[in-house]
């Protein structure tokens, strides 16, 4: 891995991988929904759309034909707290994707007959996300657990808002967002140093430079809410704090994720879909923020059997409170984590990633051999302390579905009490 910074400080991280044909490169903001305000919520996700929407130079149609033309591919996505504009091409194709991409990342005309027809077209994805419950109902767990904090905010943002955005709004936003101390591009595949100067070129006269608005760390909120659809299921999610991005405790999270619903050998898995057959999709998984992290369990289930589901979860979580992890599965979940964590290096868009959300969210990296020795220094005493971290405070509930029956009088911080005994 290499780090470098352009002439006008802007930062580079690149691994050349000799062995491969292609090259992944990306180029990431550090902005995100958590970065909006209240009014303006939805926008990061509406300027990622708008730079697809046509430059100076290539008009929407013409962008896609470039990447086409040379059997690439390039898109995008907007999380809570970054965005990220990418295309994978073959080694020869790269300057084509640098010059495409940095035109629209610079040029990009958002013009309000393109805004309108984009505005209407993030309006159907919102409501194409109102008709899927079992995403819907994550929105709506950071709802419970982060409350009025920006970390709630969907990242799609809402109609009402999206509405009252013109092309002066998306520019003001990015003029105060879209800076050189927030952005990164990151490279991984068959480069040379050549690729220095073809950035120079196209980045060296950035020059948006402004200080972030300083983020506030949201307070783990034990709330309960639920949205009423007509559905053939009850879509659950309860969630504990968890573990932020650069936290010492991060892969003990992880492997504890793992043990109770990460894969088909896991806890949830084993006891609600392969034993009991109350589930075809139950699951968890670890999100991970900048100042803070949410562990979250989910499951989706007739309404007949959803009081049945939410016992056994909380069966299955008492007795980790009581008796925490066992060493055969803290064992099998480090070889697990190793071997996930090896074959995803296989993808340049997977180290791509890396690297960029690495330096963005971080500014540091691990090899990986280091990871692999943080990984085996896990121990049980790491594994209780993650515990007590999820156990600390009573866990937050969300469902989407036909009837709240079964969330009527259920408790939710027992495990509180068995961690305090």
């Amino acid at each position: 891995m290499k780090k470098i910074q352009l002439s006008n400080g802007l930062r580079v991280v690149m691994e050349q991988i000799p062995t491969s044909r292609s090259v992944s490169f990306g180029i990431w903001v550090k902005t995100g929904s958590r970065n909006e305000s209240e009014n303006v919520n939805g926008i990061t996700h509406f300027i990622e759309h708008m730079m697809f929407k046509g430059t100076e130079r290539f008009d929407a149609r013409a962008i896609a034909e470039q990447f086409d033309a040379i059997g690439g591919n390039v898109n995008a996505f907007t999380s809570k707290e970054y965005t990220c504009y990418y295309a994978k091409v073959l080694d020869e194709h790269l300057p084509i994707a640098v010059d495409v991409l940095s035109d629209m990342f610079f040029n990009s005309k958002l013009d309000s007959v393109e805004l309108a027809k984009e505005k209407n077209v993030i309006l159907e994805e919102i409501a194409m996300y109102e008709d899927t419950p079992d995403d819907l109902v994550h929105d709506l767990m950071s709802m419970a657990a982060y409350g009025e904090h920006p970390l709630a905010y969907p990242i799609l943002g809402t109609k009402e808002r999206l509405e009252a955005m013109d092309s002066d709004a998306l520019r003001s936003y990015m003029n105060s967002h879209y800076t050189i101390e927030n952005t990164v591009i990151a490279l991984a595949g068959h480069i040379d140093d050549g690729v220095i100067e073809l950035l120079e070129r196209h980045f060296g006269a950035f020059r948006n430079s402004a200080s972030s608005r300083k983020l506030t760390v949201p307070d783990f909120k034990d709330g309960v809410l639920f949205r009423k659809k007509k559905t053939e299921q009850n879509h659950i999610c309860m969630s504990f704090p968890g573990s932020s991005i650069g936290d010492d405790l991060q892969y003990a999270m992880v492997l504890l994720n793992n043990a109770i619903g990460g894969g088909m050998s896991s806890r949830l898995f084993q006891e609600i879909r392969e034993k009991r057959g109350l589930a075809y999709s139950v699951y968890s998984y670890h999100s991970s923020h900048a100042d803070s992290g949410m562990f979250t369990i989910y499951a989706g289930t007739a309404p007949k059997q959803t009081k049945e589901v939410l016992e056994l979860t909380k069966e299955i979580l008492s007795d980790l409170a009581v008796n925490g992890m066992t060493e055969d599965e803290l064992r099998k979940g480090k070889e697990q984590l190793k071997g996930s964590l090896i074959l995803s290096l296989e993808s340049t868009g997977s180290r791509m990633n890396r690297l960029g959300k690495n330096e963005l969210m971080l500014g540091r990296h691990f090899s990986l051999d280091e990871m692999i020795e943080r990984i085996e220094k896990v121990n049980m005493n790491d594994i209780e302390s993650v515990l007590d971290r999820m156990f600390v405070t009573p866990f937050a509930l969300a469902m989407v579905g036909s009837s709240d029956k079964a969330l009527n009088n259920i408790r939710r911080d027992e495990f509180v009490a068995s961690r305090s005994n």
